[in-house]
């Protein structure tokens, strides 16, 4: 993606207090497309192959940018989760949460244990506890057994946040 493709779609950004500079329309017919979910795919895709960090969050941008829905992500997004090369680990683990899919239990497991080089200062642990509260809302044993081995987590904030989503699921 060139510098002008990435500044376009950044005009797609709210900044606090400012409207977005740019309209999904725009960019679409800049990159030739009628669906943005299509194109957010398409750039997902290419930014993956390159291991290209800003281009994943462009492509994030997009997709939000295009309110599409997140089930064709959902390969594409478990396998991008545990990429050192990115800092989207928190957007993928909230796209991933919005499925409420047992298929995406292994990866927001993965998201409890795992601390990105680029969220090491966060002591609150907040990839941890936004992908327990996705395990929260999925239907299923996958997620309750998930949950169950995360209340005994050396961690508190882990702890504490899997016995607040199994009581919120009513199996404590």
């Amino acid at each position: 993606m060139t510098p002008e493709e990435q500044d376009l779609i950044m005009g797609l950004g709210i900044a606090p207090g400012e409207p977005p500079t740019r309209t999904i329309d725009e960019v679409l017919a800049h990159f030739g497309e009628s669906d943005g979910g299509a194109l957010a795919l398409r750039l997902l895709r290419d930014a993956m192959e390159r291991r290209d960090a800003d281009d994943v969050e462009m492509a994030l941008l997009v997709h939000f940018a295009a309110d599409a829905p997140v089930e064709e992500f959902v390969e594409p997004l478990i396998e991008l989760f545990p990429a050192y090369w990115h800092k989207g680990h928190e957007d993928i683990v909230s796209m991933l949460g919005t499925l409420r899919s047992p298929m995406t239990v292994p990866t927001l497991v993965l998201a409890t244990r795992w601390v990105p080089e680029h969220l090491d200062f966060d002591d609150c642990r907040a990839l941890a506890v936004k992908a327990i509260w996705a395990l929260g809302g999925i239907p299923g044993p996958e997620a309750r057994e998930a949950l169950e081995g995360l209340r005994d987590a050396e961690n508190e904030i882990i702890r504490e946040n899997a016995l607040k989503q199994l009581a919120r699921r009513g199996e404590l």
